[in-house]
């Protein structure tokens, strides 16, 4: 739906890595300080459990923030299937910067891999219909970029990223502006050209919204029947969007409806990290 700009996940890469290493090492590294500094060694990580790997671009980040000596050797490529303890990558250098960005590395993997993991089991749900996955803004405060470039990599789509790149028009904004109608029209009065979204509760809001000409309409909680019904009467004249409600039992049947697209918090909150571990040899 949304594409993610390539500049700002780089950008948004360098500055999750410059905050973790300084949460994580802060002042220095004291335990590391036991290592001799002319001490090299290799390290291989593996992972201990079937995934979708997702997370290289901060892996490296890590090792080039901390020492450019460090040398990364992949072995399986971003957003590939992998078996279970499969070795994913060697690391050459320095054994106290290995160890240093050990944590820091493991921490973006594991959480990146199992939402890669849980997106790609979604979108498997619905592969034979045409219903998409979306995203939402049910981030971690400081991993948004990430979290939904996890996502992507998994097989789902991107929502908006967040409160400037599109209208999603809820139902307190509807309160406040005193009507779908009238929230829709303000929104087209801007002049900012982004699709106008509006979220509806009912089917006698989804026809307010189908005749303010909203681009896409967000179908929240509505039961299987009132979605048939919604795609009926929508006839194609806006992208529907379901959301609400929506867990690996009730995905499939509302993938059927027609909808055009669903969206899920839980692609990207409540995630089960990837299991993952680092081995060091001399």
């Amino acid at each position: 739906m949304y594409h993610i700009d390539k500049t700002a996940l780089d950008q948004a890469v360098h500055d999750n890595i410059a905050a973790a290493l300084l949460e994580d090492i802060g002042s220095g590294d004291i335990t590391g300080q036991l290592i001799a500094d002319d001490v090299y060694s290799e390290a291989n990580l593996m992972i201990r459990e079937s995934a979708i790997l997702c997370g290289q671009q901060w892996v490296n980040e890590v090792f080039r923030q901390i020492d450019q000596s460090v040398k990364i050797e992949w072995l399986v490529a971003e957003g590939d299937w992998i078996d279970e303890d499969t070795v994913l990558c060697n690391i050459y250098g320095p054994a106290r910067s290995i160890l240093s960005g050990e944590r820091s590395a493991l921490n973006f993997l594991q959480l990146l891999t199992g939402i890669a993991t849980r997106s790609h089991g979604y979108a498997s749900m619905v592969r034979d219909t045409g219903a998409k996955l979306l995203d939402t803004r049910k981030t971690l405060p400081g991993l948004r970029l990430a979290q939904k470039y996890a996502v992507t990599c998994g097989g789902c789509h991107s929502h908006r990223t967040g409160l400037y790149d599109a209208f999603l028009i809820k139902e307190n904004h509807i309160t406040a502006c005193g009507g779908i109608a009238k929230a829709i029209h303000a929104a087209r009065l801007t002049g900012i050209k982004v699709p106008v979204e509006i979220e509806v509760e009912d089917l006698y809001e989804l026809k307010q919204a189908l005749d303010s000409d909203a681009d896409i309409i967000m179908l929240d909680n509505f039961t299987l029947d009132d979605l048939y019904t919604a795609v009926n009467l929508n006839n194609g004249r806006a992208i529907l969007e379901a959301s609400g409600g929506v867990n690996e039992k009730t995905l499939s049947d509302i993938a059927r409806t027609g909808v055009d697209y669903i969206s899920l918090g839980t692609l990207t909150k409540d995630i089960k990290a990837a299991d993952l571990s680092m081995r060091l040899s001399l």
